[in-house]
């Protein structure tokens, strides 16, 4: 078990590291504006779930694996960025439907699943846990597993207040988008724009 102090700086480290825009931020406030609040945290659940996996691949010591294998890599980060790159494309090329309140672009059900997949398949939370992670351990204090998995369960708890705190704050700009005629925009432009940026970020993550 790690103790106070290790928790405390990794807890700290990584709320500065989470609060800085990234892939799950994009994601998050992307579905914040396009289909609300609710749409908005289903995504934020199952971006902590695909967290929670490269956790548990840390604990497994599957994360030095894919680092060390160029071809295990190679396959991560080309499935995580050709399925963002697909949505971002097909969402480009299709017009959104005339807006209904009561009808949102994207399930709950649909946002999670593309959360778990976004996470899952990002090749730098992978890397973060790898070379980050290892530095809060102790090998005096108790099994490494053990460890790794309290500060990555950490990690995932924090990431899932910072992204709800950008899912909310995100989603009230919705209702003066709604009022306005910029949301077929945001929902076909922003979010296709989005997926791709996302899917590009992931093809050009280095194993450096």
């Amino acid at each position: 078990m790690p103790n106070l102090d290790a928790i405390v700086a990794f807890a700290i480290a990584s709320l500065a590291l989470l609060i800085i825009p990234g892939p799950a931020v994009l994601y998050v406030i992307n579905r914040s504006i396009s289909d609300g609040r609710s749409t908005a945290l289903a995504a934020v659940a199952g971006l902590e779930i695909g967290n929670f996996m490269h956790v548990v691949a840390a604990t497994l010591g599957l994360s030095a694996v894919i680092a060390a294998s160029a071809t295990a890599f190679g396959v991560v980060k080309w499935i995580g960025a050709g399925y963002l790159i697909y949505t971002g494309i097909r969402t480009l090329s299709r017009k959104p439907a005339a807006f209904n309140q009561e009808q949102k672009t994207l399930t709950r059900r649909k946002s999670f699943t593309q959360g778990i997949v976004v996470n899952t398949f990002n090749p730098k939370v992978a890397l973060f846990f790898l070379s980050f992670l290892p530095q809060f351990i102790d090998t005096e204090k108790g099994t490494t597993a053990l460890q790794s998995l309290v500060l990555g369960s950490i990690f995932v708890l924090l990431g899932m207040c910072s992204d709800g705190l950008y899912a909310v704050l995100a989603s009230a700009l919705r209702g003066p988008l709604l009022r306005g005629k910029s949301l077929p925009f945001v929902q076909r432009y922003v979010a296709g724009s989005v997926f791709v940026l996302l899917g590009v970020i992931a093809a050009s993550t280095t194993r450096s």
